[in-house]
């Protein structure tokens, strides 16, 4: 399979939140967790004095682009590419072009080292904290670069899936 890189999309500006939100939701309905990693909207953190009071807010480092991790193939290039909002990717023509490392360090985005876990499809794993705390059930899948594990749930009397951070399960003994 070929490597995953980051590459910069760009949308129209104040559409960046919907961009990401739209394209999640297509990575969930065609199955691309895969090939479609991660995707961002770089924030920073800023200190703005409004009416005599000083607040922090977070501001898009970039407003007009998002930031996505994938292995370009034509799939991933066309889910990415229409998707309501994006006017294209950052590169020369209709050729994407992927971000180096020294243009990813200045962002705060560096490849985080996988974690590993003891913890494999099948096994019974306990839910130690959040809404679904103390609940017991089965890994249905583990997606090592969100650092999560599915599990299903039972919900309104139908099995359910949700994803659980590695920090917020043990295996169940």
């Amino acid at each position: 399979m070929a490597e995953a890189n980051w590459y910069v999309v760009h949308t129209y500006s104040g559409y960046e939140n919907k961009v990401k939100a739209n394209i999640e939701k297509t990575i969930e309905n065609r199955k691309l967790q895969d090939e479609i990693l991660e995707v961002r909207v770089p924030l920073q953190e800023a200190t703005e004095i409004r009416n005599g009071v000083k607040k922090q807010v977070s501001k898009k480092m970039f407003p007009g682009y998002v930031l996505i991790n994938m292995v370009m193939n034509d799939d991933t290039w066309y889910v990415v590419r229409n998707t309501r909002g994006v006017t294209g990717f950052v590169g020369p023509g209709s050729k994407p072009v992927p971000l180096t490392e020294a243009e990813m360090r200045p962002l705060g985005i560096e490849d985080e080292p996988e974690v590993s876990i003891d913890i494999e499809v099948g096994d019974e794993v306990i839910v130690t904290s959040g809404a679904w705390e103390g609940t017991v059930s089965a890994v249905k899948a583990i997606n090592p670069h969100k650092q999560s594990v599915t599990i299903e749930v039972d919900m309104f009397g139908r099995a359910t899936s949700v994803e659980i951070g590695f920090l917020d399960i043990k295996k169940s003994n």
